[in-house]
């Protein structure tokens, strides 16, 4: 039975070794962190079908200079003078056009297409994580922003998603949790949701129950390579040898690649994101609040909002409470009887998700390294393409035919 080490123990990196281990393979997962927070558990909870379109896109970086100059936009990229973030910034350049988005979309779709309907099936099992189908409600507060959304929306009905436009009055009749102050709203019927944190908890119990062991607290400090094949994994807690390797360490997979010589060009964008804890009065859908760029989800009982992009490095963990406020106006500004006041410090999460130049996730094997599987760069969309990943990851390790075509999730 052969032995498959996954490196990082987020959400993918646990989607993996749930397939590989269904595949019958011998799997072990390792990372640095106690497993108990990151990305994967204060993320806003979002299956997104309705996300096709790539970070790197036409327009991305004229807005982005003109949010650079305002402390509560919703994106901001910290300016330093760095080889990575000048690489980034090229690449980053070169994809945002038209065709690059044209050939992103359909591939991004089927992606999402594939892990919701995997969701569907770890619901099946239990549904301990509150999966639900509500969709998400894009909502919007100008006629600019509106042209922009329904654009987006003709896009994602052309490639067969349930999207429907609505009025002032037909959003208000839709979302009856609370009063939204906005001019009208898209309503992408394909996306669902979950309780992050308790999705984390399931994926655990179900490894725990196909014996894949988690070494947590597990620093990878180096890898022995024989013949381009990565032979024994290096930590702080003794050496191990493998048949494969998955790396699955998202925003860190830039360093833990550079040990295995090979660059990969990914910097971390933080976000902030809050949670209120039983709360009635509560919106009953999930939103995207356009002008904002916040997120807000019902998690059962509780209520989770989250937003910004501060692109920088995974050493930068100060909050900045302006982004926060800018967040905290956004919500009082679209939901006027929510009243939400600043977080403490101590109650706001925050977290880096792995940005790659293309906006597009890296889900392949590698070329020089032969039993090297790489999976990151995911973004913002981390758990909502996790369980696909994980899948496609299994399929390439086991040398099937994958799920779905992964030319455009190449390194």
């Amino acid at each position: 039975m052969k032995k498959v080490s996954i490196i990082g123990g987020g959400i993918i990196g646990l989607c993996s070794a749930y397939y590989l281990a269904k595949e019958g393979y011998e799997v072990v997962v390792f990372d640095k962190s106690d497993m108990n927070d990151g990305c994967s558990y204060g993320n806003a909870g979002m299956i997104v079908p309705s996300h096709i379109i790539p970070l790197a896109q036409p327009g991305m970086i004229a807005q982005g200079i003109k949010w650079m100059f305002d402390s509560h936009s919703p994106f901001y990229v910290k300016p330093r003078l760095n080889a990575d973030l000048m690489k980034w910034g090229l690449l980053f350049y070169k994809h945002a056009n038209l065709k690059h988005v044209e050939k992103a979309m359909p591939a991004l779709c089927d992606l999402s297409l594939l892990s919701k309907e995997l969701y569907q099936d770890f619901a099946k099992e239990s549904n301990s994580f509150f999966y639900e189908e509500k969709g998400l409600l894009m909502l919007y507060k100008t006629d600019k922003t509106a042209e922009e959304i329904h654009h987006e929306g003709k896009l994602a009905e052309a490639l067969g998603l349930e999207v429907d436009f609505l009025s002032k009055e037909e959003v208000s009749k839709l979302e009856k949790g609370t009063a939204t102050n906005v001019i009208g709203g898209v309503h992408y019927k394909s996306d669902a949701h979950i309780y992050p944190q308790k999705f984390m908890q399931f994926i655990k119990d179900e490894l725990n129950r196909l014996n894949v062991k988690i070494h947590s607290q597990t620093t990878v400090n180096n890898f022995v390579i024989k013949n381009n094949t990565v032979a024994e994994i290096v930590t702080d807690k003794g050496t191990f040898a493998t048949d494969e390797i998955v790396l699955a360490t998202g925003s860190w997979s830039p360093e833990i690649a550079k040990k295995l010589n090979i660059n990969i060009s990914i910097l971390p964008g933080k976000g902030y994101s809050f949670t209120l804890k039983g709360q009635n009065h509560k919106p009953s859908i999930p939103s995207i609040l356009c002008e904002g760029k916040v997120a807000v989800t019902p998690m059962n009982t509780d209520i989770r909002f989250g937003g910004t992009m501060e692109i920088t490095h995974t050493k930068d963990t100060k909050i900045n409470q302006n982004r926060l406020q800018g967040i905290v106006n956004s919500i009082n500004d679209f939901y006027p009887d929510l009243k939400i006041e600043m977080p403490k410090e101590e109650d706001t999460w925050f977290g880096f998700r792995p940005c790659t130049p293309s906006g597009m996730p890296i889900i392949a094997r590698d070329k020089k390294l032969k039993n090297l599987t790489v999976v990151t760069g995911h973004a913002m969309m981390g758990l909502s393409l996790a369980p696909a990943s994980g899948k496609i990851v299994s399929e390439i390790i086991s040398e099937k035919p994958t799920s779905v075509d992964t030319q455009m999730f190449q390194l």
